[in-house]
Parts: structure tokens; sequence; C-alpha cells
């Protein structure tokens, strides 16, 4: 269970929180997307949950172990349970897709089995079937830096599958590719969720999207949470009038 109590964040220098007093409680089996236009704090979230971005307020707990307070060997050790997905695929570009997918299994593993990039039979083969399971065997040899974006990022799902992940979690995934290819990208990922069982928490601008595969919408706001519920009760215009509003009022207080 993931749990995010009273989060808040401001980053230095900023006049007003990224983040401020997210309650939240996610349970295994859920496929949360979070929507919000750009800089409603998605991003600042995602990163809150697996420690990349300390809350000034508040914590993030995973199965009842507090992320927000750990050494960074603690968090070494809990984002093994925590696969991740990024915008920008955070992948090698001269290394090809088997060896990218494979760098999943490093935190697994010794440091010096990382430095000098050995894998075991066992690792190669599970890394294989990940690969397959993408729809990627074909393109296992291949440089990522030939491939097309969404071939990309299913070599990031991979990457992430092969860790085994009980929580993942996806930083505006799609935003960089075409309509067709992100829904493509999130139909693989519901079926990965699953297949594994998996806790799947997901930003994305694109309401769509969201309605189609999520069985939770969360909207933010400022920082703040607007809609909490089922796709079904999401309401589009409503959430689009809240936040131009909310601009308005916010511009008209400089005024």
């Amino acid at each position: 269970m993931l749990e995010i109590k009273n989060l808040s964040v401001r980053y230095r220098g900023g006049h007003e929180n990224a983040l401020s007093g997210i309650n939240l409680t996610f349970e295994k089996g859920e496929f949360v997307c979070i929507l919000g236009k750009s800089g409603a704090g998605k991003s600042t979230f995602i990163r809150c949950i697996n420690g990349l971005q300390k809350p000034n307020q508040g914590q993030v707990s995973w199965n009842g172990e507090s992320v927000s307070n750990m050494t960074e060997k603690q968090l070494l050790k809990i984002r093994r349970e925590m696969g991740m997905i990024f915008q920008h695929f955070n992948l090698i570009p001269r290394l090809s897709v088997l060896q990218n997918v494979l760098t999943g299994m490093f935190g697994y593993r010794s440091t010096y089995k990382n430095l000098i990039g050995w894998f075991s039979p066992e690792e190669v083969n599970r890394a294989k079937q990940v690969i397959e399971d993408v729809g990627l065997t074909e393109q296992i040899g291949r440089r990522v830096e030939h491939l097309s974006g969404g071939q990309k990022q299913r070599v990031g799902i991979a990457r992430a599958l092969l860790q085994q992940p009980k929580l993942l979690l996806g930083d505006e995934p799609v935003s960089s590719l075409d309509p067709g290819t992100s829904n493509h990208i999130f139909t693989l990922l519901q079926e990965m969720h699953n297949r594994h069982q998996l806790l799947t928490v997901i930003n994305v601008h694109d309401v769509d999207l969201a309605r189609r595969f999520a069985t939770r919408i969360i909207a933010l706001k400022d920082g703040k949470i607007v809609f909490d519920g089922s796709p079904e009760l999401f309401n589009e215009i409503e959430f689009d009038h809240t936040y131009h509003n909310a601009i308005k009022n916010k511009q008209h207080s400089y005024t």
C-alpha cells in the first residue's frame, strides 16, 4: 500500500508550494492516472513517491516504510520495488535494446558487476522475456538511438518490468508520442499492470487516455487535489472551468 500524508513541497526561491497538503492512499491493483496542466505538480508528486524529491512537510510511506525519511542507501533498496518510466526515456542511445533493459537489474547487483557489465545467463534470459513481452524481440540487438519514439518507450517499460516491481510509476511517458502510439503504449501498460498485478500511478495530460485506461483519476491544480474518483465521474469541462477561473483570480490578485 502507498500512503501520502499531508505532503507539501516548495522549491527553493519559490513563492508558492509545488504541492500543498496532499493526502492519498493507493492499493494494489489500482491503475491511477494523475491529470493536470503544466505546473500543476504532477512530476513533483511522482518524484516524492520514489524519493527523488524530499518534501518540506508530510511523508510518503510504501508498505509501512517512510520513503521520505530514508537515506540514499535505503532508497536504492526500496526502489527495486518501484519501476519508473520516464518522459524522455532515460536510455543509453549507443547501447542495444538488450543492454538498456539489463540496466533494470542494477539495483539487485554489486557495483563491480554493474561496472564491468557482466550478467548471468539467467539475468539475460529474464531480460529477453520482458523484451518479448513488450514486442521488441526483433530489435533486441539494435542500438536504441535507431528506434522510434514508441519503441524507445517500450524499452523503458521493459527495463522497469525487469526490476519485478510492485509499484509502476510513469512521469508523462507518452507526452512526446503521437496519439496512435500513445494508445498502444497505454494498452501495453494496462496489459503489464494486469499480468503482474501491480499498483500503477502515471502522470498524463491526455484526458481521453485517462478515461479509457484508469481505474481512478486524480486531478491536480496548483499543487492541490481538485478531483479524486472514477473516470466516469470526471468532468473535463468543469475541471477546465475551475482551472481557468483560478488563473484569472490569481492574475487579478496581482493587479
